[in-house]
């Protein structure tokens, strides 16, 4: 009889308390199944934000490295690098870069000059404007076309 009584005290003592532990927190602490698989879609919708790209990221999409076409950052209003010359080192990302310095379209000067900051974030390219140009024709008329 002792030898069940010990066994009954040590079953309370071990097993019963954290069975009952695990009842009452797994009732309270989990939600209900839809809940969870709501929960989780949300979360995979949420888009992920997008990386800012550093001047050589985006270079590399553009023809010869984007030498010859114009940069800036994103918050630069009217300022601009047109990029004369590059080099890369061996990884694709960094390196070093030379340009002519453009403010409100027009070169501020007239030498390349090492451009700073090429590795942080926010760089992008700036198309060459779209605006309509007026060009004589041989004939002599006036056309109008879209600068290429």
């Amino acid at each position: 009889m002792a030898v069940t009584a010990s066994r009954a005290v040590g079953f309370l003592r071990q097993g019963a308390f954290s069975f009952f532990r695990v009842l009452s927190s797994s009732s309270m602490a989990s939600p209900a199944p839809g809940a969870a698989a709501a929960s989780e879609a949300a979360a995979a919708k949420k888009p992920k934000r997008k990386k800012k790209k550093n001047l050589f990221e985006v270079a590399q999409f553009l023809p010869d490295w984007g030498i010859g076409y114009n940069m800036a950052k994103n918050h630069w209003e009217g300022i601009s690098y047109k990029i004369t010359k590059i080099n890369l080192y061996k990884d694709g990302r960094h390196g070093k870069a030379w340009g002519i310095f453009y403010k409100d379209g027009l070169p501020a000067a007239d030498t390349p000059k090492k451009i700073s900051g090429v590795h942080k974030r926010g760089w992008r390219y700036i198309p060459e404007s779209r605006k309509k140009k007026l060009e004589k024709t041989p004939d002599g008329g006036e056309e109008q076309t879209l600068a290429a």
